[in-house]
């Protein structure tokens, strides 16, 4: 008699990215049919929603290539590769209750060409490591954006950043403490902001981390921004990062709100 192998949620949840590019129903299973909070904000709750959106499909269907999967207790989070109505870049966050997903956090944005550095948005270290410190890495990823980027504190900058090692995946930041410093001198130049006004998750899994913070980014827009960082010995030494404007509630499909 053989063994039903037991999936991990982590598993699960690449199952039914892979899905869109198998057509694969399985997957579609590990979603609970009656509790299903959808928190993309153009989508609208439950798996009806889900549905509806894969109804209207591009011939070909929707594409996804996951480039990283996390689990963190109930929470797995994904950055993906996608063609999703166009090339994507995405992080997504999925809750678990009882092996079924029941809820869903995700922040999408065009793929955009290579950085300053050359780096693009999916490319970098992908091995999860010390996973005896995800807790350790959590905590000083919260005080990096509280400390640094909410409170300004910028003489504490190299206590949680490499100085000497910053891998760089915006788009538009070139590698390292110059080109962190250089995007803010350009934002003030302009008048330009990036406010971080509150940190929503903080989810991680060994070496790596994953933030969902509100604020306001370029003009002043109402901003969802996820940050991807890596950290070796205490600090963090890679970033990667989605910032997408907050819609006004007129055109929400849901009541959850985007966080």
């Amino acid at each position: 008699m053989e063994t039903a192998v037991k999936l991990s949620n982590k598993d699960k949840v690449v199952a039914l990215l892979n899905s869109f590019n198998t057509g694969d129903p399985t997957p579609i299973s590990y979603i609970n049919p009656n509790k299903y909070i959808q928190h993309n904000l153009a989508v609208a709750d439950g798996l009806q929603g889900f549905g509806e959106v894969m109804h209207h499909a591009p011939e070909g269907g929707f594409k996804a290539k996951v480039i990283r999967a996390f689990e963190d207790g109930d929470y797995v989070f994904t950055h993906t590769e996608y063609d999703f109505f166009g090339p994507k870049a995405g992080f997504d966050v999925f809750r678990f209750e009882d092996g079924k997903i029941v809820e869903h956090w995700d922040n999408l944005m065009d793929i955009q060409k290579p950085n300053p550095s050359g780096r693009t948005q999916f490319d970098g270290a992908t091995e999860i490591t010390d996973l005896d410190k995800t807790e350790a890495n959590k905590k000083t990823v919260k005080e990096f954006l509280e400390k640094v980027v909410i409170n300004h504190e910028m003489d504490k900058l190299t206590t949680y950043i490499n100085p000497a090692k910053y891998l760089q995946h915006n788009p538009a930041i070139a590698d390292g403490l110059e080109g962190f410093g250089a995007a803010m001198k350009y934002f003030a130049e302009n008048g330009l902001v990036m406010e971080f006004t509150k940190i929503h998750k903080v989810l991680g899994q060994g070496n790596f981390v994953l933030t969902l913070s509100e604020g306001k980014f370029g003009k002043g827009d109402h901003t969802a921004f996820y940050d991807l960082f890596r950290l070796e010995n205490g600090q963090i030494v890679e970033h990667w990062d989605i910032i997408t404007t907050i819609p006004s509630k007129a055109e929400w499909k849901n009541e959850n709100g985007k966080f």
